[in-house]
């Protein structure tokens, strides 16, 4: 006997809206009495996080660690037989044709769709509440999702990379339930990418977000009265000597909101401002822009974030010279956009997204290097050179996975949440007055009463000018708003999607700790 899963042109991945199609292929090598066969489309996000001991016993946990588990994605159809009744096959190969298609929202949240899939009025059918549903095959145990808090979303990207802590999979699972008491139901299970499609995308009002900072070089130190190998005096640079220092302003510019692609370059613009009218050259050197994720990762009310950082942009040995010695004061100097035009987000990053037990944001970093007059020719000048690193960071940056939602859904979800609903239905609700450049990582934010997570406001910094933040925004434990799942049934998504590998091996075994019982 072997039983496997056969889909029907799978993509590299799937996204919301999506038909999943395919064949349930069961090979007998005798006959066999079949009850039925059952097909289930699961999404399960899982988190834990360990508990010191003297905490265990507030957590009522038998082990090391507490977890939490949601069913974001529960979708039951039984493909054989129609009439319920054990039909025997015969030996040889047997395929039984199966399809669901992807909702919009997590189904965790909505107490009727839990307490359905538990067996209450769905295919476990009436009088059947538990995990065992009609003809014995298993169910989903909804009674620890009503117990859990829950947001309203749409459907998270596969996530991993988190051994032991988090992960978000998505799966296909066939049962096939064999009458009898000593005979053991069939199980086999192929697990498959997900990426969901993109929120509402703001309309461009030519707006930017920036982050800035200021610098003066010191004023040049001669290397006079320094000896050669052979003897002589260095070149007495007396010319150089009380000139002004250059003072600039390097700033990074985003357009408003803040929103990257996945897979795709960054819309940056880098400009380089003369603050004084120095008649000296100032040189960029090196440049280093990273996108950095902080993965919120919760468990009742505990909480721990997660820094991953991807090189987007590393140039080395640069010579750009930023505008002219002769420039007037408030001279701006925009850094030619080919030294990261070509260069797109990796396509491990998985998009802004939240969820009930696991949130993930983004930020941007940059790292310029700036040379006072041209590189390695400071001895040659008889000044001591200079060199400084210009940090840049901006924090309320939103990626968004790059699939265009249909036009029927779209326009349905700006008309009828258009007064409510936020730029993205991901965004991590900071007070609009944050600063947009932070010299130190966050600290872990604490859970409110409602179990959600709330983000202290980050203190500012006089070097940083506040970054510009939307209008109106929500308080901290309001739910992302998402897409009208009634427009589910009757659109689809197109075809031009990204390049996405978020979940390099989607059948490997699960790195998370085993569910315990009790």
């Amino acid at each position: 006997m072997s039983v496997r899963i056969a889909l029907d042109k799978p993509p590299e991945f799937y996204t919301n809206l999506d038909f999943i199609s395919g064949r349930i292929i069961l090979v007998l090598q005798r006959p066999e009495t079949i009850g039925n066969i059952i097909v289930k489309l699961e999404g399960e996000s899982r988190t834990a996080l360990s508990v010191q001991p003297e905490h265990r016993d507030e957590y009522n946990v038998p082990g090391n660690s507490i977890s939490e588990n949601h069913k974001i994605l529960y979708r039951v159809s039984q493909i054989y037989p129609d009439d319920g009744a054990a039909i025997s096959f015969q030996p040889g190969m047997h395929e039984f044709k199966f399809d669901f298609k992807v909702p919009l929202n997590n189904i965790c949240h909505d107490a009727r769709a839990i307490t359905s899939a538990m067996g209450f009025g769905g295919v476990g059918g009436l009088g059947n509440a538990g995990i065992l549903g009609k003809g014995g095959f298993r169910t989903m145990d909804g009674t620890k999702q009503l117990m859990l808090a829950h947001v309203k979303s749409t459907l998270p990207p596969s996530l991993t990379g988190f051994p032991q802590e988090a992960e978000i999979r998505y799966y296909i699972k066939v049962t096939i339930q064999r009458p009898g008491i000593f005979k053991e139901n069939w199980r086999y299970q192929i697990g498959f990418k997900f990426l969901p499609v993109e929120p509402p995308r703001p309309d461009s009002q030519k707006r930017e977000a920036f982050a800035r900072r200021p610098f003066a070089f010191k004023p040049r130190t001669p290397l006079s009265g320094r000896r050669s190998f052979f003897g002589s005096k260095a070149t007495n640079a007396r010319d150089g000597v009380g000139q002004t220092p250059p003072c600039v302003e390097i700033s990074a510019r985003l357009p408003f909101p803040s929103i990257l692609t996945c897979h795709e370059p960054i819309p940056l613009r880098l400009i380089a401002k003369k603050l004084a009218p120095a008649q000296e050259q100032v040189h960029l050197t090196a440049l280093e822009i990273a996108l950095v994720g902080y993965t919120h990762v919760r468990v009742a009310n505990l909480e721990k974030v997660e820094r991953t950082r991807w090189i987007v942009v590393s140039a080395l040995n640069l010579s750009i010279a930023l505008g002219s010695p002769n420039d007037a004061a408030d001279t701006e100097f925009e850094i030619p956009k080919t030294l990261w035009a070509t260069h797109r987000l990796p396509n491990t990053v998985a998009p802004s997204f939240r969820t009930c037990n696991l949130v993930r944001r983004y930020e941007l970093e940059m790292k310029l290097s700036l040379n006072w007059g041209l590189p390695g020719a400071g001895k040659s000048s008889g000044f001591l050179p200079q060199f400084v690193s210009l940090p840049l960071n901006m924090s309320k940056i939103e990626v968004f996975s790059g699939i265009k939602p249909p036009a029927q859904l779209l326009h349905t979800a700006t008309t009828a949440a258009a007064p409510t609903m936020s730029t993205t239905n991901t965004r991590i609700n900071v007070p609009s007055n944050v600063n947009g450049n932070g010299l130190a990582p966050r600290p872990p934010p604490r859970p409110s009463a409602s179990g959600r997570p709330s983000i202290p406001p980050r203190p500012s910094d006089p070097l940083y000018p506040p970054q510009l933040g939307p209008d109106n925004v929500p308080a901290h434990d309001d739910a992302p708003p998402s897409y009208d799942e009634a427009m589910a049934e009757s659109v689809t998504v197109p075809l031009d999607r990204p390049a996405y590998s978020g979940v390099t091996a989607e059948n490997a075994p699960s790195t998370m700790p085993p569910e315990k019982s009790g």
